[in-house]
C-alpha cells in the first residue's frame, strides 16, 4: 500500500511548492501552441542600500552632535579612552575619529544652540 502512495505524496508535495512559489509572484508566459503558462518568479533578496545610506548619515550626524555636546578636548580624550587591546574597540575609535566635516556639523549644531 504504500509503494502506491509515495509516488503520489512526491507529486503532491511538488504541486505544493510549485502553487506556495507562484503566490509570491508569478511570470506568465505564451507558449507556442497558445497556453498561457505562470512560471515562478525567482526570488533575489535585495540587499537595502537606502536603509543603510540613512543609517550611516544618522550615524554620523549623531556623532556630530556628540562632537559639539562634548567638546573637542574631551571628544579627543573619551576617543583615546576607547582605542583598547580589542580590534572591535580600536575599529571604534578609528571610527570615531573627528574628522573635517564631523568638526563643520558640529560647528553648525553649536550655532544652533545644541
Amino acid at each position: 500500500m504504500s509503494f502506491v502512495s509515495n509516488p503520489f505524496d512526491r507529486r503532491l508535495k511538488r504541486i505544493v511548492r510549485r502553487h506556495h512559489r507562484l503566490n509570491h509572484g508569478a511570470t506568465c508566459k505564451v507558449t507556442d501552441t497558445g497556453l498561457i503558462v505562470a512560471t515562478p518568479r525567482i526570488y533575489n533578496p535585495k540587499f537595502p542600500v537606502k536603509a543603510m545610506v540613512k543609517l550611516i548619515v544618522c550615524a554620523f550626524f549623531f556623532k556630530a552632535y556628540i562632537y559639539a555636546d562634548l567638546g573637542q578636548a574631551e571628544y579627543v580624550s573619551r576617543v583615546a579612552a576607547l582605542s583598547g587591546l580589542s580590534i572591535a574597540e580600536k575599529a571604534g575609535a578609528w571610527i570615531m575619529q573627528p574628522e573635517p566635516a564631523t568638526v563643520f556639523v558640529a560647528d553648525i549644531f553649536k550655532n544652533m544652540g545644541a
